[in-house]
């Protein structure tokens, strides 16, 4: 669904207030400023993603925004020149799990909602604002 098509569904209000934590998240966390295009560069678009997350019972437990750049339309070598997403792997969560099982650990498992708003870039990203 559009930004536009979010905002007038019955479930706006949820997703208002879900695309303002976003938004309030990514200030707090100083993401971006807002600049002017300097002369040549091309600006990405981004759009707003929405979910919702539901429990055990099928109910919607919480409604998620996030907002997107669309950087399919960059190219490798010019707009950047690499890219990696640190993510675990299964036979990583097994060792863990294996060795809080041996010496008898505790093991505490926790969601960081902006986790990927605290990754390094190296090069300088414009985005059109949404």
């Amino acid at each position: 669904m559009t930004f536009k098509q979010a905002m007038m569904s019955e479930k706006s209000e949820n997703l208002w207030a879900a695309t303002k934590s976003e938004l309030n998240s990514m200030e707090k966390n100083g993401v971006w400023k807002l600049v002017t295009l300097p002369q040549g560069c091309k600006p990405i678009g981004c759009k707003w993603v929405f979910k919702t997350k539901g429990n055990s019972k099928g109910q919607v437990n919480r409604y998620k925004a996030r907002l997107v750049a669309k950087g399919f339309t960059q190219k490798e070598g010019i707009d950047y020149n690499e890219t990696f997403s640190p993510v675990s792997t299964k036979d990583s969560l097994r060792i863990i799990m294996a060795l809080v099982a041996k010496f008898d650990l505790h093991l505490h498992q926790m969601d960081v909602k902006t986790a990927f708003l605290n990754g390094d870039l190296e090069e300088e990203i414009y985005m059109m604002q949404p």
